[in-house]
């Protein structure tokens, strides 16, 4: 089997037998205990298992990681799927009684911004826009945490095209709203940890259909990248019971932008008539 498929207990498992006796402390102690490893320096998790920093650094190269860094940053992919919420709050123990709490959340917000800047693909995005303008429909699906995402893109999207759609978590069943969705349509999946099961469902569903599917999620290692014929990648990463979604809503604003840009004759003509409308119905407090 292809090592670069394998997580990394996979990868453990498999290479087990042929770590040294100090490796092999180390292997055991990340099976046990991955969930904390995942925000352990090279030198704490040495600290931890008895053996010295380049001990850590030599297991992460003979699993074929190149350095521990990836190996941790695996382990915190890894963990994104398999903590449950409890598990993820007790990982939060930087942020308690901490007068520091705001500076270190906002941080780690600007962080995963600048990582997503590091990491998109501008081609990717344009290609992604002029997909959405070709179609005949545009949905737009996100379930629990990531309903906010999916709101407010629909929300200006609904400006700039004729037929967005938002498929609601609501009463009725998500293939309900996707009845008739085929090959001149699109749909955008948002999913971000913890993976909604339903959105991966219903995405599957519309990709048998014909449609095009565009995923916005955190990474490679999400779900409905192997669905997507386009994905955008936002940052997501906060050591708590919650993700941060800074990230993924400045993707979001990049991307309304990017096709009011296309369309700005036509947007132009609409707002200066929704600015009518506003103004003889009242919807904004006036000076």
């Amino acid at each position: 089997m292809d090592r670069d498929n394998l997580d990394v207990l996979n990868r453990i498992q498999t290479s087990y037998n042929k770590l040294s006796k100090g490796q092999k402390l180390i292997a055991d102690y990340i099976i046990q205990n991955y969930d904390k490893v995942a925000f352990m320096t090279a030198s704490k998790l040495g600290e931890k298992v008895g053996v010295s920093e380049s001990t850590v650094v030599r297991f992460a190269n003979a699993l074929d990681y190149g350095g521990y860094p990836k190996l941790q940053k695996e382990l915190q992919e890894l963990i994104k799927t398999k903590l449950t919420t409890v598990q993820r709050l007790e990982l939060s123990e930087d942020y308690s009684n901490d007068k520091d709490v705001l500076k270190k959340v906002m941080k780690s917000d600007l962080d995963n911004i600048r990582k997503t800047i590091e990491e998109i693909d501008a081609n990717n995005f344009q290609m992604v826009i002029d997909s959405i303008l070709d179609a005949k429909r545009v949905y737009i699906l996100g379930l629990r945490s990531s309903i906010v995402l999916a709101e407010y893109l629909g929300f200006y999207l609904n400006f700039i095209l004729e037929n967005v759609h938002i498929v609601p978590s609501g009463i009725n069943d998500i293939f309900d709203q996707l009845i008739n969705i085929n090959e001149e349509d699109v749909i955008i999946g948002i999913s971000f940890p913890r993976y909604s099961k339903k959105t991966l469902e219903a995405l599957q569903f519309a990709k048998d259909q014909g449609s095009t599917i565009i995923g916005i999620t955190d990474g490679p290692f999400s779900p409905i990248k192997s669905l997507a014929e386009f994905t955008l990648t936002a940052r997501s990463n906060m050591t708590s019971f919650i993700d941060s979604l800074v990230a993924p809503m400045s993707l979001m604003n990049a991307l309304i932008i990017g096709l009011s840009m296309k369309e700005k004759d036509k947007i132009a003509s609409t707002f200066k008539n929704l600015e009518n409308i506003w103004n003889d119905y009242n919807i904004y407090i006036k000076k």
